[in-house]
C-alpha cells in the first residue's frame, strides 16, 4: 500500500527534494593548476556519488530506464531537431539525452521542459559527433596524428570544445581510437593509424582538450565537453577492411595493439566509452561482459558510463547471441551497457525484464547512478541552462582565433612524400599558374567526413588558398581535369593545355570525403577513377612545355597534391611525380595551409602515422611487424616475401621529408645496464644541414632482441617534434621507463625481462640508427596477467 501512494507523494515533494540536494552540494570552481595535481575528478567525486544516491532514492523504475534511453534528432531546413512526441518522452521521464541535436535556443527549450514539466525534473544531455570540431573544422583525426604532436591536437580539441558548448552541447562521441593496419577500412580516417603509442598519446591529449584538462578536472565549467572514447573494442581490426565486421585476433594481439589507446583514454579521465559494432571471436562487444566489466571497468577502474553504438543492441539479434529485443536488451545490461542510443531497446523492455528477475534492478541502478553523478558534476542540476548562452554561441562561432588554430593544425599535419630537384616551394613571382584535378575547387571534401556544423560555403579549397596566395598579379587557370570516381576523359585536353600555358602546376587528386568514413570501404586503395591517368597527362604536358620558370634547363615543376583520409598505394605516382604532398582533409582552412607550405612560408615536417603500401595486396602492412621464422630475404626464395613484388613499403610508417635536412649523430646512452626497474635516457644530436628553419620529428624505438615470446621488430616507445634553424644542434632526450620494454609473457603477464635490447633512434621507422643496452635481475612483473577472454 505504500509503495503504490509513493509517486503521488513524490509528484509534490521531488522538485523542492532535487533542488534543495543540489544546493548542499554545489559543484566545485574549476581547479587552478597547483590544485590539479590533487583535486578527484568531479566526474568521479564522493559529493557526486552522494548526490546521485539521494536522486535514486526518488526514482520510479520507469524513471530510471528513462535515463538510460538516448534519443536521436532529425534534420530539417530550420536545423536539427528531436522527433515528433519527444516532448511528451521528456515529460513523462522517458528520455535522458539527445544526439545531434544543438543550437542554444532550442535545446534551451527542451531543457526547460525536463526541469519544469517532467515529474523528477532531471536535466537532459545534449551530444553529437563533434570529431575534429563543430563550426570551425580542424584536420580529420588521421592528419592531427600525422603532426606527431599531441599538444596541438589537445588544443584542437579543446577550441572544439569550447564552439560546441557554445551551441548548447554537453558531449562528443570522440575521440575514436581504434588502431587500424588494414587502410580499406573506412575509418582509418577518424583514429591516429596503425600505432598504439602514438594513438595512445593522441588518445589522452583529446580526451583532455575535450574535457578541460587531465582526469576531467575541467569538467564543471561551461566549455568542458565531455568526451566519449570509442569503439571498444578493436573495432579497427575487421576482417576484409569491412565496416562492422568480425574481429579474429589473439589475446596478445588484443592487448599489445588494441587495447592501450583506450586504456590511455580512461586514465585521462574520459567520461563514457561507446561499445563497438564488431564481435571479437564470437562475442559481441555490445554483450560483452569480459570486455565492460573485467578489462574496462575491473583492471582499468573506469567509472564513467558505457554507451551503445548506434542501434548496437538491437544488433545482438543479427549477430546471432539474442532471439529478440527484449533479450538484446538482457544481453547489453548485464555486459554494462549504461546507456541505449538511438533503438529504445531498453525503455520497450527493459522494464519487464527487471519485473520478471531477469535483470536486477542494482544493475540499472547502477547504470542510471553513473548517468546521475555525470549530470551532476558538469553542473546541470544546478544551473540546467548554463550552457544555453546566447552570447557564448555568437561570439565562439568561427571565431577568429579558431580559424588561425585550424590553419596552424592543417599546416601541421602535412606530410612532404617526395620533392625531386627541390620542386618546391614554388615561387610566387611567376605570370600563370595551373590548378587542375577534381579535388582543387571541392569545399566539402576539404572539410572532411564527420564534419559536425561544418559549412562548404566557409571552408577554403586548394584553388582559394593558391589564388589568395600569389594575389591578382599572377594569373590562376583552373581546370578539373577529370571526376574522382569515373572514366570521363573529356577534361584530359583542357588540362594538358592549362599547363602549356603555365609556368607551373598544381595537381589535386585523391579521394572525396565521402570515400573514407563509416561504411565507406575500398577494395582498392589506389588512385580511384582516371586520376592517376590525369596525373600522367599533366606530367606529361609539362615535360612536353617549352615555357619554363627560370631557364631552359629547368623542367616546369608540378606539384601534386593528394587528398584522402587513408594510406593510398601510388606506385606510378612516386616514381613519375617530380612533388607529392599528403595534405589528408584539413577542415575549414585546407586551402590557406596547403598553400603556406606550397609556396614555402611553412616548412612541412608532418610524418606518416600509418604505411603507404606499394600494392592493396601488401594488405595488413605495418613496421612494428614480427620477424618470423624466416624474413624477408631477396636472395632466398624459401623467405617471407612476394614473387612480383617487393616486402618493404612504398613509405614507412613515420616518414616525411622536410624542404631542409637533418642529420642524426652521436647517438648515446645512459648507461649500457639497468636493473628491471630502472630508467634510461637515451640522446641523440640533431643538426639542422640545410639552408632553412624546419620541424622534425625525432622518433625512438625499441626491441627486445631476445625474448619468452616473438617480439616486433621494433616498437615506437617516443618521439620529439622539434624546431630549428639553419646549422643549429640540438640535442634531444628520451627517457626509457620501464614501460616502455615490457612485453606480455606466455602467461600474460605484464612484465620487462632481462637480457639485450636494441634502441632506434631516426626520422622514420626504417630510417634509423642504433644502441644496445642490457637489462639485468630478475623479470620484473609490471601487471598480472588478465582474466581469459570470454
Amino acid at each position: 500500500m505504500k509503495r503504490a501512494l509513493l509517486p503521488a507523494v513524490l509528484a509534490v515533494t521531488t522538485w523542492n527534494s532535487v533542488s534543495s540536494l543540489a544546493a548542499q552540494a554545489p559543484p566545485a570552481a574549476a581547479p587552478t593548476p597547483t590544485q590539479a595535481q590533487t583535486r578527484e575528478s568531479p566526474l568521479f567525486s564522493a559529493r557526486a556519488s552522494q548526490f546521485a544516491d539521494s536522486v535514486l532514492k526518488l526514482m520510479t523504475l520507469d524513471e530510471k530506464i528513462g535515463q538510460l534511453n538516448q534519443t536521436p534528432g532529425e534534420g530539417s531546413q530550420t536545423g536539427p531537431h528531436v522527433p515528433s512526441g519527444s516532448e511528451a518522452l521528456i515529460r513523462a521521464g522517458k528520455v535522458g539525452s539527445f544526439l545531434g541535436v544543438w543550437g542554444v535556443d532550442y535545446t534551451r527549450g527542451l531543457q526547460r521542459i525536463a526541469v519544469q514539466e517532467s515529474r523528477l525534473k532531471i536535466p537532459l544531455l545534449f551530444a553529437m559527433d563533434v570529431i575534429h570540431g563543430f563550426r570551425t573544422i580542424y584536420p580529420v583525426p588521421i592528419a592531427q596524428a600525422a603532426s606527431f604532436d599531441p599538444a596541438r591536437a589537445e588544443f584542437s580539441a579543446r577550441q572544439s570544445a569550447v564552439e560546441a558548448t557554445a551551441h548548447g552541447l554537453h558531449w562528443t562521441f570522440a575521440p575514436m581510437v581504434d588502431i587500424a593496419r588494414d587502410p580499406r577500412w573506412g575509418r582509418i580516417v577518424e583514429g591516429a593509424g596503425e600505432d598504439p603509442y602514438l594513438g595512445s598519446a593522441m588518445s589522452a591529449a583529446q580526451v583532455r582538450g575535450f574535457q578541460g584538462g587531465d582526469s576531467a578536472l575541467g569538467v564543471g565549467a561551461p566549455d568542458a565537453l565531455l568526451a566519449n572514447v570509442k569503439h571498444f573494442a578493436a573495432y579497427g581490426g575487421a576482417e576484409g577492411g569491412r565496416d562492422y565486421n568480425s574481429v579474429e585476433l589473439t589475446e596478445r594481439t588484443l592487448w599489445e595493439t588494441f587495447l592501450p589507446p583506450y586504456e590511455a583514454a580512461v586514465k585521462a579521465g574520459v567520461a563514457f566509452v561507446m561499445s563497438s559494432f564488431n564481435d571479437i571471436g564470437g562475442t559481441p562487444a555490445h554483450s560483452s561482459d569480459w570486455l565492460i566489466g573485467d578489462v574496462l571497468r575491473q583492471r582499468w577502474g573506469f567509472k564513467g558510463a558505457v554507451v551503445s553504438d548506434w542501434g548496437g543492441v538491437s544488433e545482438l539479434i543479427p549477430h546471432g547471441v539474442a532471439a529478440n529485443r527484449g533479450e538484446a536488451g538482457i544481453l547489453a545490461m548485464h555486459a554494462g551497457v549504461d546507456i541505449d542510443m538511438s533503438d529504445n531497446v531498453y525503455i520497450d523492455s527493459l522494464g519487464a525484464a527487471v519485473r520478471s528477475g531477469r535483470v536486477p534492478e542494482a544493475l540499472v541502478d547502477s547504470a542510471v547512478h553513473r548517468v546521475l553523478r555525470i549530470k551532476y558534476a558538469m553542473g546541470l542540476f544546478q544551473d540546467p541552462y548554463r550552457f544555453n548562452s546566447v552570447d557564448r554561441e555568437r561570439h565562439y562561432t568561427l571565431a577568429p582565433e579558431h580559424l588561425v588554430a585550424s590553419r596552424l593544425a592543417g599546416r601541421e599535419a602535412i606530410v612532404l612524400l617526395k620533392n625531386s630537384s627541390k620542386t618546391l616551394p614554388l615561387r610566387k613571382d611567376i605570370k600563370t599558374i595551373a590548378v587542375i584535378g577534381p579535388l582543387a575547387d571541392d569545399a566539402r571534401s576539404s572539410l572532411g567526413g564527420w564534419a559536425a556544423d561544418g559549412r562548404p560555403e566557409e571552408a577554403v579549397t586548394v584553388l582559394a588558398g593558391v589564388r589568395t596566395a600569389v594575389g591578382p598579379s599572377v594569373k590562376v587557370i583552373y581546370v578539373r581535369g577529370s571526376p574522382v570516381d569515373s572514366a570521363d576523359t573529356t577534361g584530359f585536353a583542357a588540362a594538358r593545355d592549362a599547363v602549356a600555358q603555365a609556368d607551373a602546376a598544381v595537381l589535386v587528386i585523391g579521394e572525396t570525403e565521402s570515400m573514407s568514413g563509416e561504411a565507406s570501404n575500398r577494395a582498392s586503395i589506389a588512385l580511384p577513377g582516371l586520376q592517376l591517368e590525369l596525373a600522367r597527362a599533366v606530367l606529361g604536358a609539362a615535360r612536353r612545355s617549352t615555357a619554363f620558370v627560370q631557364a631552359d634547363t629547368t623542367p616546369k615543376p608540378v606539384a601534386v597534391v593528394l587528398m584522402n583520409g587513408r594510406a593510398l598505394a601510388i606506385p606510378e605516382l612516386a616514381r613519375e611525380a617530380p612533388a607529392i604532398l599528403e595534405t589528408w582533409f584539413l577542415g575549414s582552412q585546407h586551402g590557406a595551409a596547403v598553400a603556406d607550405v606550397l609556396f614555402g612560408d611553412y616548412n612541412p615536417g608532418g610524418k606518416l602515422p600509418v604505411t603507404f603500401p606499394r600494392a592493396t595486396g601488401q594488405i595488413p602492412i605495418y613496421y612494428s611487424h614480427r620477424n618470423t621464422g624466416r624474413p624477408s630475404d631477396t636472395t632466398n626464395h624459401y623467405t617471407s616475401r612476394y614473387l612480383d613484388l617487393p616486402s618493404s613499403p612504398l613509405f614507412p610508417f613515420g616518414y616525411g621529408l622536410s624542404y631542409t635536412t637533418f642529420a642524426y649523430s652521436n647517438l648515446r646512452l645512459s648507461s649500457a645496464t639497468i636493473a628491471a626497474g630502472d630508467s634510461l635516457d637515451v640522446l641523440v644530436d640533431v643538426t639542422n644541414s640545410g639552408d632553412r628553419g624546419g620541424e622534425e620529428v625525432v622518433q625512438l624505438y625499441v626491441r627486445d632482441d631476445v625474448a619468452t615470446v616473438e617480439e616486433p621488430v621494433k616498437r615506437l616507445v617516443g618521439f620529439q617534434r622539434i624546431v630549428s634553424r639553419s646549422g643549429d644542434m640540438r640535442t634531444v632526450t628520451f627517457r626509457i621507463r620501464p614501460e616502455a620494454l615490457a612485453l606480455y609473457d606466455r602467461q600474460m603477464r605484464r612484465v620487462v625481462e632481462p637480457g639485450t635490447f636494441t634502441v632506434y633512434v631516426g626520422t622514420n621507422s626504417d630510417d634509423v640508427m642504433t644502441a644496445h643496452f642490457t637489462v639485468t635481475g630478475d623479470v620484473l612483473v609490471l601487471a598480472p596477467a588478465p582474466t581469459r577472454f570470454r
